[in-house]
């Protein structure tokens, strides 16, 4: 993919009418706010100062917990698309180490992203950001299948076999045989478009801080002005930062599901076991888990 199809690319995938859902969620947010932080609502003064506090913390958190799973989701999905394997398992989750007629062994592409999601389901603390996070990953599924697909041509065998596991793995979410969550959908998607890894984790960073931002601007604590200027001049910092400090960070996941694949774990920093996915912050899961007591909300986390 040449610069001016990533570019493009990442126009549409940053588009706010795009059907993911991350409208009716507040990360915690709302909550917070509830709960007191900051300062009392009264004080109008604060409302960008608990909005940019409350980012922060939210982005740091976020992207130590997620963003290796992010990783760990595309480079499986890569090793699809770069053609090392055009069949699918068709029953992947049976429990055993059966091999479907005609699958190779070894290449259970689907198995590796249910472990890490599965991974990721225990990880979450609460059941206010799993249900959030849930929602928001099947409609990225839903996107590919309906928005991503090109109808207009024909498709390649990559591109064939690619649809064929994102439709299979959404069957498995809708079945609940897997969870389904926002970071292993997002490395699905972004690796079946072909997006690079780097920019695949900054854009999700940059959707969830715009996303704080806009439940900010719903909840009355700042203008869409104010909320433009700590994205350009606030937001762009922190997130340049969590991304840099996150990016080599690994699930500890075996993704080898196959000799000749494009993931080399021999070269990457023996240490990355030991520096995984990790939850920072005890505060946003204590406020998050707390959502649903609340006597009057918004949003559904």
């Amino acid at each position: 993919m040449d610069d001016d199809d990533e570019t493009y690319l990442l126009l549409l995938l940053s588009d706010s009418n795009l059907p993911t859902g991350s409208f009716v969620a507040s990360s915690g947010f709302e909550s917070y706010i509830k709960h007191g932080f900051g300062g009392t609502r009264d004080d109008k003064s604060n409302g960008t100062d608990r909005t940019t506090t409350f980012m922060s913390d939210s982005i740091s958190a976020y992207a130590r917990s997620a963003l290796p799973f992010v990783s760990d989701a595309h480079r499986v999905v890569r090793g699809v698309t770069t053609g090392e394997d055009a069949t699918i398992e068709e029953d992947i989750d049976d429990g055993g180490d059966s091999k479907s007629e005609g699958y190779p062994e070894g290449y259970h592409y689907l198995r590796k992203i249910q472990e890490l999601d599965d991974l990721y389901d225990v990880m979450t603390l609460n059941h206010v950001t799993k249900r959030a996070s849930k929602s928001q990953g099947v409609a990225l599924l839903t996107l590919y299948s309906k928005g991503f697909s090109n109808p207009y041509s024909a498709t390649s065998t990559v591109t064939s076999t690619m649809t064929s596991l994102i439709t299979r793995y959404k069957t498995l979410v809708r079945a609940e045989r897997t969870p389904g969550h926002l970071p292993i959908c997002w490395g699905i998607l972004t690796g079946a478009l072909g997006l690079t890894l780097e920019r695949s984790l900054y854009l999700h960073i940059f959707l969830h801080a715009r996303s704080l931002l806009s439940a900010s601007v719903r909840l009355n604590e700042i203008g869409p002005y104010n909320a433009q200027q700590i994205l350009l001049h606030v937001s762009r910092g922190i997130i340049k930062t969590e991304v840099e400090r996150c990016k080599d960070l690994r699930t500890g996941i075996n993704l080898r599901t196959g000799i000749n694949m494009s993931m080399n774990l021999e070269s990457e920093d023996p240490g990355f076991l030991h520096e995984g996915p990790a939850n920072t912050w005890p505060l946003g899961e204590i406020l998050a888990a707390r959502h649903d007591l609340q006597h009057s909300r918004i949003f559904n986390s």
